[in-house]
């Protein structure tokens, strides 16, 4: 099933990546995140360990992580930073060993790190999730360039999208359990938030929120878990667009290609026989650029 967003009448349909030699649907795909600097297209399979890379014209390149991984981005001088299950870990450029550098809930067999992203100064924003639902005993983390870790928010369940408005003021975040995006005062100097308010309710029927992007005029797009959508919202909430997927459990989002103005969505593969393509990372141009993702500058 393909569908149109509400607000740009010259979209192109929603349309699968082909799977690459070495990208095979994914199991529970996560975290596109488009590399400016290489021309690339970043995701994760989480519970499988690996972190997929796709050029243009060029076959996929696939790390295995060996525990899952729940984010995996650029970094600024080349390789990649993740979230792994143990906590933070960086690939050099060139390399395909994750060093892990900061242990996170490490001692715990409850919970594994989830999805992430970075902020304009660099830093990498990833939390951590309950494996025994909600419990609100997880929590929300920045990694620093200098590879400190800090905790920013307690009693989080199910860590899972971060971002921030494009004038870099606001940050928002995902707990799906709680069935809304939160939006905090964001001061970007000090990486630090405050005021949490809830800014996007979902409603029970349309699932659970899941990953998130923002684009270049502030729409927040969610994807929904369950509910087979990604919704644009403006920053009052209320919604703008919403495209149907072809697959039930919608994932994240991320813009990429050159122009940010292509929205790739992974979703997971839990009801392949019913959904063939669920797994794919798929595509659509839905009529707004997004914003460019700052690779983690440790």
């Amino acid at each position: 099933m393909t569908g149109q967003p509400h607000l740009a009448a010259a979209a192109r349909p929603v349309v699968p990546l082909r799977h690459g030699a070495a990208a095979a649907p994914a199991e529970l795909g996560e975290g596109p995140v488009w590399d400016a600097e290489r021309g690339e297209l970043i995701w994760v399979d989480i519970d499988r360990g690996l972190v997929h890379r796709r050029a243009g014209g060029r076959r996929d390149v696939t790390l295995t992580a060996g525990q899952p991984v729940g984010c995996a981005v650029p970094r600024a001088g080349g390789g990649l930073a993740l979230a792994l299950r143990d906590g933070f870990a960086l690939v050099d450029p060139g390399g395909e060993e994750p060093r892990l550098v900061a242990s996170v809930e490490r001692e715990r067999a409850d919970t594994r790190m989830n999805d992430g992203a970075c902020d304009a100064r660099g830093r990498l924003w990833a939390g951590t999730m309950s494996l025994r639902g909600d419990t609100r005993g997880a929590a929300l983390y920045r990694l620093d360039p200098d590879l400190t870790v800090r905790r920013m928010l307690p009693g989080v369940s199910v860590s899972n999208g971060v971002g921030w408005s494009p004038e870099g003021d606001t940050l928002y975040h995902v707990d799906s359990p709680r069935r809304r995006i939160d939006v905090y005062d964001y001061d970007e100097a000090a990486g630090a938030i405050a005021g949490r308010r809830a800014v996007v309710p979902i409603a029970p029927e349309l699932g659970l929120p899941d990953g998130l992007a923002v684009d270049a005029e502030g729409g927040i797009w969610v994807a929904l878990w369950g509910g087979g959508a990604v919704q644009r919202h403006l920053p009052d909430g209320s919604l703008g667009a919403r495209i149907e997927l072809p697959a039930t459990n919608v994932t994240s989002c991320s813009f990429g290609d050159a122009d940010l103005a292509t929205l790739y969505v992974t979703t997971a593969a839990r009801d392949a026989a019913r959904e063939p393509l669920a797994g794919s990372v798929v595509a659509c141009r839905p009529g707004v650029r997004g914003l460019a993702a700052t690779p983690f500058a440790g």
